[in-house]
């Protein structure tokens, strides 16, 4: 039997959960999390938001049940931006989760909690859900190591989804060995999703990458003491014996503007159903007519992001609109993939910092307009909107915050990133927060 940390007081601290066990030993070979929108048999699953409160699944998403088999205990669910929606976890209808490097600021999001849990809990492997960047950001902001897979490496069987075509499954610890260990134990095809049965095959063994591009579009608006540390890091690759030259990926620059059309009218289509008859909460004036029924339900249990998000795609969506937005993100997303597919004919991955600040306080994120937390993502996003596997590793510290550096391969090559990571956890010198009661 393993003795657990008394969750609700860590809890208490720092709202990295949203629920949690309460049971003081587990038989498992090692504990884990889930963020709260992939489904667990044994806990609430809500994705953050209001309107599933309460929501308990009869089934495990397969992540869970392939972690599960591997010998984990799980400890509970995550907290997260609602939906997913969110860069700083300020958007869960649970509390915000706190850094443990200040409490002051942010864990990143929308796996806020995930990452939180990665640093706080010794000997912790959290499950994290990426869609525009929603694994590597909380990593950098809360100095972890963090992977999302190849879209279609890991079933999203059980996932909550916030847009279908974009959503990946990965891992979060303080050890980048735990992502060697255990992304492997939960990829592989799953007859329940479809998207999971076009991968070549498992993950290979962990091997450095030989040399990396860094795009001149990144180092672009990056603050003082990311760049610094980002520029520190590329020496240290190039001490690791890994090439390291600048090339020009100019249709970076479209990639945001594209995931955010695409994004949101997934999203949107998703959110449907969450119409206060088959799913979600179920309380609404049955008096209504349809129309009024639903609008009230839906204003009263969405968050204002959740909102604009469902309005946005729905735009986007519509007749008239469709060619000038939606089919236009499509192809501007398969120029994004030719213009990565052109670096790796001669690299093996391609080099950035994970985020252009360290984590931001409660009181400068209350003052950013919705543009400017979409902006915060411009280096995170495009990896995802091409589907390739990227990990953020953590680099180095301003002003006592952690910073990232993010490394993204081509399709199916999580061997490269893993192996790099392996590497790079040996030459550096890890701060790790004061985690208190």
């Amino acid at each position: 039997m393993t003795s657990l940390p008394d969750l609700k007081a860590v809890n208490d601290r720092y709202r990295m959960f949203v629920s949690f066990t309460d049971a003081e030993e587990c038989d498992g070979e090692f504990v884990f999390s889930a963020k709260d929108n992939l489904t667990t048999r044994d806990f609430p699953s809500t994705a953050g938001s209001r309107i599933l409160e309460g929501y308990r699944p009869p089934f495990d998403a397969t992540p869970v049940a392939r972690m599960r088999e591997a010998g984990g205990f799980l400890a509970g669910k995550t907290n997260m931006d609602e939906f997913g929606f969110g860069t700083f976890s300020a958007n869960s209808a649970f509390g915000i989760p706190l850094n443990p490097y200040d409490r002051e600021r942010s864990c990143g999001g929308s796996s806020g909690g995930a990452a939180c849990a990665a640093a706080v809990l010794e000997d912790h492997v959290a499950l994290g859900v990426s869609t525009g960047g929603s694994i590597v950001c909380p990593a950098s902001f809360c100095g972890v190591y963090g992977i999302a897979p190849t879209y279609g490496r890991v079933s999203r069987y059980g996932l909550i989804d916030y847009a279908n075509s974009l959503d990946k499954v990965g891992i979060l610890s303080a050890k980048a060995g735990d992502l060697a260990k255990y992304l492997p134990a939960i990829s592989g095809k799953d007859p329940k999703d479809p998207t999971s049965c076009a991968q070549p095959g498992e993950i290979g063994t962990p091997k450095k990458v030989g040399s990396v591009a860094v795009p001149s579009e990144a180092v672009q608006g990056l603050s003082k003491g990311v760049m610094e540390s980002f520029e520190r890091a590329l020496e240290s690759l190039r001490s690791m014996g890994i090439d390291v030259e600048t090339v020009d990926m100019p249709v970076l620059r479209y990639a945001m503007p594209a995931y955010y059309v695409l994004a949101t009218s997934e999203a949107s289509t998703n959110l449907a159903r969450f119409c206060g008859m088959r799913y979600g909460q179920q309380d609404g004036d049955l008096t209504l007519g349809f129309d009024d029924y639903f609008t009230s339900f839906r204003s009263k249990y969405f968050g204002d992001e959740a909102k604009r998000r469902i309005l946005l795609g729905t735009f986007t969506r519509m007749v008239g609109y469709a060619d000038r937005y939606y089919s236009k993100a499509l192809r501007v997303r398969a120029s994004v993939i030719s213009e990565y597919k052109k670096v790796y004919s001669r690299f093996d991955a391609v080099a950035t910092p994970t985020m252009p600040f360290v984590s931001p306080r409660f009181d400068e994120i209350a003052g950013m307009s919705a543009l400017d937390v979409y902006k915060a993502d411009f280096l995170t996003i495009p990896p995802n909107l091409t589907g390739m596997p990227h990990l953020s590793v953590p680099c180095g510290y301003s002003d006592g915050m952690p910073v990232g550096l993010m490394l993204t391969a081509d399709h199916w090559r999580e061997d490269l990133l893993l192996g790099t990571a392996l590497e790079w956890e040996k030459g550096f010198d890890m701060r790790k927060p004061e985690v208190m009661a």
